[in-house]
């Protein structure tokens, strides 16, 4: 399983394949099964349909690694016109980025900026802001925009992913800031002395750091469980004596049935909606959480749409 794994990464990586897979038709429909489409009105019709269900989301415009601060800065304006659109759609939905999506790599101080402004716009429509966490080279940087960011918002959250050997240590130098963190288990091609690496001790890490979180928590701060796993989930509660302290955030598309069960029980539970046409990367990361039956779910959805 681990090598079905490092092969999906290993593609998700591939220059040649994220240029020219994405042509491909097959290709482009066995997407679907992660995400409603490439636009914003995509991903509001999506949520729209899931708000009847009573389920609330929350948006990713998907890219990362912008070569430009230029671009950067049309990537902060079709943020805050997201902010506005789903505002006025009447949706629950927060919105999550990715700082190199913002200018990381380019300019700190500058992705500091365009996440101040998107902050300060989520806090006038009385919304958050979340940060995604890629790959462990990020870590740092992210981790030092949430801090600033933090300082001066409540309204801000930020990822963080339990198959990394620091996490742990990372949790404990967050806690006096009373965070706000969507955990997630990880999916991105890493040395192997940066993370664990069998299932089991990913699960038992996450499982530690998700009691950890929830004991040491302020009033303000928030804890998502961003795991389809919902025997892990299950174990945490049971853990926990209660699931009223954290929420279950779930991508869309993947079991989604567990994720309704789950809010009809009285869970805090939200679906994750990523559009865009940058997908290719995100996709294959996808795929690679479980490789053969997220491959399969895909090729099923393929045939289902002829």
């Amino acid at each position: 399983m681990t090598l079905a794994r490092d092969a999906v990464l290993w593609a998700a990586d591939h220059r040649w394949l994220r240029e020219h897979l994405p042509k491909y038709r097959f290709v482009r429909r066995s997407v679907r099964r992660f995400m409603p489409g490439e636009t914003l009105e995509d991903a509001i019709a999506a949520a729209t349909r899931l708000r009847e269900r009573g389920l609330p989301t929350m948006f990713t415009a998907l890219g990362e690694n912008v070569t430009e601060l230029s671009d950067a800065r049309r990537v902060v304006a079709n943020y805050r016109d997201a902010y506005d659109r789903a505002a006025d759609a009447g949706l629950d939905t927060e919105f999550s980025v990715k700082p190199s999506h913002l200018g990381l790599d380019l300019d700190p101080e500058a992705a500091l900026a365009n996440l101040e402004e998107l902050g300060t716009k989520a806090a006038e429509r009385d919304n958050w802001l979340w940060l995604d966490m890629e790959s462990a080279d990020y870590v740092d940087g992210t981790l030092d925009l949430y801090r600033k960011l933090r300082a001066g918002r409540p309204n801000v959250g930020v990822c963080l992913q339990a198959y990394l050997k620091r996490t742990a240590d990372d949790v404990d130098s967050l806690m006096p800031l009373d965070p706000t963190i969507r955990l997630v288990k990880g999916a991105y091609r890493e040395p192997r002395e940066l993370v664990f690496g069998s299932r089991e001790v990913i699960d038992e890490a996450y499982r530690r750091l998700a009691l950890l979180i929830l004991a040491r928590k302020g009033p303000v701060g928030r804890l998502a469980l961003g795991t389809h796993d919902v025997g892990l989930v299950r174990q945490i509660e049971a853990d926990a004596e209660g699931h009223e302290g954290f929420e279950v955030h779930m991508l869309f598309g993947i079991r989604q049935a567990d994720l309704l069960r789950l809010a009809s029980e009285g869970y805090a539970a939200r679906s994750l909606i990523s559009y865009g046409t940058h997908w290719y990367p995100w996709f294959m990361r996808r795929i690679a959480e479980k490789p053969v039956e997220n491959t399969l779910l895909a090729l099923r959805n393929l045939v289902a749409r002829g």
